[in-house]
């Protein structure tokens, strides 16, 4: 059977990790991907670490991991032939995927103004650091650079600094589903015609750093850097040696932490009530690290990993690569594939997209520069007709999601579809909302609605409509079967063994429905022998390795502070239900898809899984430094607490960077005019630049610098995020009002449509509970005004939050992803 994305001819100009990946989400399942190079090839090919390929000829791993299942093919847009023959593949083709720089789109032989003008069908999506519009248009940028403007840097680290600045390859992950989700919603919706999108890392990245954006507009102000995994406002969370290995931890809740008290044998610690708060026991973290290092030396991580599966503690095993590639659980579910370009063949993360019914290629043959040169194109037909108007409707117009999902992974994933039109019917309980409107059971947080004044769920839940239907009773569970009935999609991430428990595994749904597309998402899938592993975001990240090649040599492996699983699980469930509608469309059939969010965070450390399988070995961590760039680094600069992240990528930036600090003596160095040169002398060089830092505002050497070329960038907190003058400028921040929260400030897509400077207007804010109960139990199922307050009297819906109903005792079962 044909892949998803077989109908489809896509164009890849440019360059950059972003781009790379973007084009892999369409090349794996099954599009005809042409990447257009210049002559010299692109110089991502010479980007280390490198293999052989034949004949001493070597190639960049990672570029040939983003390059599986593509064609090559040489030309420059900048000479007249070259142009002519990148138009000529344009004419047939359904996207183009455009990397380079808004000026040189600008004033190119293939510009998107003709592009639209003379092929309207043709859809756009330009790729950039910090898009189109805004103050930072024409920054410099390195991964880092842009981690730094995006409040993702300052918050990791030890309490005195520097803050910790992680591996290259992540952001063109998290851009290139950013980019991937609205292009294939565009060319899904083709019938309401072919858009242009431009999308840019900057503002993908803030999808990750909102969730401390909207701690620090909702309390006013943003927690600070508390030191090397020290995870969230608990403890324990982070990284913690055993007897044999490391494991990840992260406690929250009182249940948790008793029994993490009782998994170490110390069930006195656990009843102690110094401890009990979980600000407690942040306050009191050295104090409980000293209890609790010498008690997990006792037994190596998988004895103790293996201990909170039963216990359902959110724990996990931190692999290093050579490990991550040898657990069974991956190796079953396919999460490994090969990767070969000419004559090496070494193993990569194969795309987490788990469509049991179309699954992506496991990798495959990435081209060599040019191969595909004298190979005549098939012929193709593309599908979009004229271009989108701004009288259409949105992409996704007409496609029905019934979302089960709490917390932020995915609820990330269905606000991605009520963006770009969908009709997301978001299912709570009155009994057990959504548990990112808050879990206290107070009566204050009944009686004052505070459910309804999080700012967490209002971020993640726009563009949704809100009912509640108690699934406990059989009214409540047979109306939401009646919804699945005509839906095109469902998405949960209930604990395993919940749905199955309502009658509704994936078989029964698809009984109701055949052609529903059924997502869900723990931590390690449905399948194996960890599914019924508990986590949070922190432990995904935990899972994934990352922690393990982030930090210094010296460091325990270190994580990002973050909570990346989450926004990473919901760009994924959201790209992964795009395939699966696409598969819809095509063949009339659903499926399930099994997203596990630990195998989605395996992308962000490919580079290291791609090293580590083609040398036996993974490069050793460097801290702040980076294997090309001389100097790079996280430096203070004047005030307290305030850091510069700059890079130096090139030997003409040195003498830039020297003018800058006024050291001629160090420019006429000549033992630093190259990389190598300055690597050896790099303690010298930092000295330097701390020097010149000590008195010079942050904002200021940002602006300094930038304006001679060389990328830097203030190391920004989220609570700055909101008064960022690019953000401003740019939309990213809407001003919102809601019942029960007043004015409030929301994010917007990160994403532009057209050549508009601002994104989407935001019109539908979060619903309150049950808000839409009445619209949609009447406009979607035909209930009568009298079923309705029937329903309501009986307390099957409702729109004020009550107690949860007592628990029946406990009759064992396995548990799910937490991961929300």
């Amino acid at each position: 059977m044909p892949l998803p994305l077989s109908r489809l001819r896509v164009v890849e100009l440019g360059s950059g990790d972003t781009l790379g990946y973007c084009g892999k989400l369409f090349a794996d399942f099954g599009a005809e991907v042409i990447r257009i190079e210049p002559p010299g090839g692109d110089p991502d090919r010479r980007i280390a670490p490198t293999v052989d390929t034949g004949g001493g000829h070597h190639e960049s791993l990672t570029f040939a991991w983003r390059s599986t299942n593509k064609t090559s093919i040489t030309a420059d847009p900048e000479t007249a032939q070259g142009a002519d023959r990148i138009l000529a593949l344009l004419a047939s083709a359904d996207l183009l995927l455009d990397a380079r720089h808004p000026d040189v789109i600008e004033h190119s032989r293939i510009s998107h103004d003709m592009l639209r003008a003379a092929q309207p069908g043709l859809a756009i999506t330009a790729i950039s650091w910090f898009g189109e519009h805004g103050p930072y248009r024409n920054y410099q940028a390195t991964d880092s650079i842009c981690r730094s403007l995006a409040g993702l840097v300052k918050l990791v680290g030890p309490v005195d600094g520097p803050p910790v600045l992680p591996r290259d390859g992540q952001i063109g992950v998290v851009g290139g589903l950013t980019a991937f989700i609205p292009s294939l919603a565009g060319l899904y919706g083709h019938a309401h015609g072919a858009r242009r999108f431009a999308v840019n890392n900057l503002d993908a990245m803030l999808q990750i750093s909102e969730f401390d954006t909207g701690l620090a507009l909702e309390t006013g102000f943003t927690r600070p850097r508390a030191g090397l995994n020290r995870f969230g406002r608990g403890y324990p969370s982070g990284t913690f040696q055993t007897k044999d290995g490391w494991l990840g931890v992260t406690v929250v809740t009182p249940a948790q932490w008793t029994a993490f008290c009782t998994m170490l044998d110390m069930p006195e610690l656990g009843s102690d009530p110094k401890y009990s708060a979980m600000i407690n026991r942040f306050m009191r973290a050295e104090e409980l690290k000293a209890i609790i290092t010498p008690a997990l030396l006792k037994q190596s991580a998988q004895h103790w990993f293996e201990r909170g599966i039963a216990l359902r503690i959110p724990l996990a095993i931190v692999p290093d690569m050579k490990e991550l590639l040898a657990q069974e659980v991956h190796r079953a579910r396919g999460a490994f594939g090969k990767v070969s370009i000419g004559d090496a063949n070494f193993e990569g993360p194969v795309l987490p997209l788990h469509l049991t019914r179309a699954r992506p290629k496991p990798n495959g043959r990435a081209p060599l520069k040019g191969a595909g040169n004298h190979t005549p194109l098939p012929a193709h037909t593309r599908q979009a007709t004229r271009a989108a108007t701004p009288q259409d409707a949105l992409p996704l117009k007409g496609v029905r999601i019934i979302d089960l999902t709490m917390g932020w992974a995915g609820p990330t994933a269905t606000r991605q579809m009520g963006d770009l039109g969908a009709d997301v019917i978001k299912v709570e309980s009155c009994q057990y909302p959504d548990w990112f409107r808050g879990t206290d059971t107070r009566p204050p947080y009944h009686e004052e609605r505070t459910y309804e004044k999080m700012y967490w769920f209002q971020m993640n839940n726009r563009n949704k409509r809100g009912i509640t239907l108690d699934l406990t009773t059989d009214a409540g569970l047979s109306l939401l079967k009646r919804l699945l009935k005509d839906a095109d999609a469902v998405i949960d991430n209930y604990a395993a063994d919940v749905m199955p428990r309502l009658g509704l595994d994936v078989e029964s749904i698809l009984k109701i429905n055949p052609r529903l597309v059924v997502v869900t998402m723990p931590a390690f899938g449905m399948t194996g022998a960890w599914s019924g592993v508990r986590a949070y975001g922190s432990t995904l990240e935990q899972a994934s390795g990352l922690p393990s090649v982030t930090g210094g040599p010296d460091d325990p492996p270190t994580m990002l502070h973050a909570a990346l699983g989450d926004p990473i699980g919901g760009l994924n469930g959201a790209a992964a239900m795009l395939v699966g509608l696409m598969h819809q469309r095509a063949t009339g059939e659903g499926q399930h898809i099994d997203l596990s969010q630990v195998e989605c965070m395996l992308p962000m450390v490919a580079p290291s899984i791609l090293e580590q399988s083609a040398t036996g070995n993974t490069s050793p961590r460097i801290g702040n430094r980076h294997p090309r760039f001389v100097p790079n680094g996280c430096f203070p600069a004047l005030g307290i607490d305030q850091w510069i992240t700059l890079a130096v990528r090139t030997d003409d930036e040195w003498p830039a960077l020297c003018r800058v600090m006024r050291r001629d003596d160090l420019a006429a160095d000549a033992e630093l005019a190259t990389a190598e040169g300055r690597r050896t002398h790099e303690d010298r060089i930092e000295v330097a630049i701390r020097q010149w830092l000590a008195d010079v505002r942050p904002d200021i050497a940002m602006v300094t610098l930038q304006a001679a070329g060389i990328p830097a960038a203030i190391a920004k907190l989220p609570q700055d995020l909101a008064s960022d003058p690019h953000l401003l400028k740019t939309g990213h921040w809407q001003p919102s009002e809601r019942p029960f929260m007043g004015p409030h400030l929301l994010p917007s897509v990160a994403y532009r449509e057209g050549d508009s400077e601002l994104p989407y207007a935001i019109t539908n804010l979060a619903p309150t509970l049950g808000q839409h109960n009445h619209e949609v139990l009447r406009g979607v199922l035909g209930l009568s005004d009298a079923e309705i307050a029937e329903l309501e009297r009986n307390g099957v819906i409702g729109t004020s939050a009550t107690l949860p109903k007592p628990k029946p005792k406990k009759s064992g079962g396995k548990t799910a992803s937490a991961a929300g």
